[in-house]
């Protein structure tokens, strides 16, 4: 068996995203009452692999938000030959993306115990969720929105306005709503709708004449 440490950044093994996504299970039934033991057990993975791996129980809880919010990602994209068609695809894979993520039944219950521990002082769960979330998130999709302004597709001043605008218009009032237990249910033709429609409201706000629709002419 690979005993090796989950480093930032690094690709999980299969065996460990099956114990990541066995503390998303738990996350959904138990809420913040997750504890290694427990992890060990829905998993068939002994404490010690689990320490090996994760090093304790607030680094088990940082890889497994990586690992959900790693399924949020800008789509595949060449700098060199970026065009409208791409960026605009590519902009509502992530979109599509995020909001499959965050409509999850995991995501919501990741979510949730984040909020919890940060207003009452727990455990650092709510800053792990930020940075290795929205933060990083956002540095996935800022390289994209920067090569579009190099490539004369997108014109704005401030990167991280840009990606906050895109953000909000992605997301909307779902997450809050899901999060205050609204049963909102987003199917996959609903989510690609929605997403379509970020696009062109972001392209609308950002976009330039190169990414505008073209005219037909009789």
């Amino acid at each position: 068996m690979n005993l090796s440490t989950v480093q930032p950044g690094a690709e999980p093994t299969p065996r460990q995203r099956e114990v990541l996504d066995a503390v998303l299970a738990l996350l959904v039934e138990d809420g913040d009452k997750v504890t290694m033991s427990a992890v060990s057990r829905r998993a068939s993975c002994s404490k010690e692999t689990l320490y090996k791996w994760f090093g304790d129980r607030d680094g088990l809880l940082t890889a497994t938000v990586r690992w959900q919010a790693s399924k949020v990602r800008a789509g595949n994209w060449d700098r060199q030959h970026l065009d409208a068609a791409a960026l605009s695809e590519s902009l509502e894979d992530f979109a599509a993306n995020w909001l499959t993520v965050i409509s999850s039944q995991t995501s919501i219950a990741l979510n949730r115990v984040a909020v919890a521990h940060a207003g009452s002082g727990k455990s650092d769960l709510g800053r792990i969720v930020l940075e290795n979330g929205r933060f990083a998130i956002g540095g996935r999709l800022k390289p994209l929105l920067e090569a579009a302004r190099e490539a004369g597709l997108l014109a704005f001043d401030d990167t991280e306005s840009a990606f906050r605008t895109f953000f909000g218009l992605v997301g909307r009032d779902v997450q809050i709503r899901l999060l205050l237990g609204d049963r909102l249910v987003l199917t996959k033709s609903e989510i690609a709708r929605d997403a379509a429609r970020t696009v062109e409201q972001f392209l609308t706000l950002f976009g330039t004449d190169r990414t505008a629709p073209q005219s037909t002419t009789n």
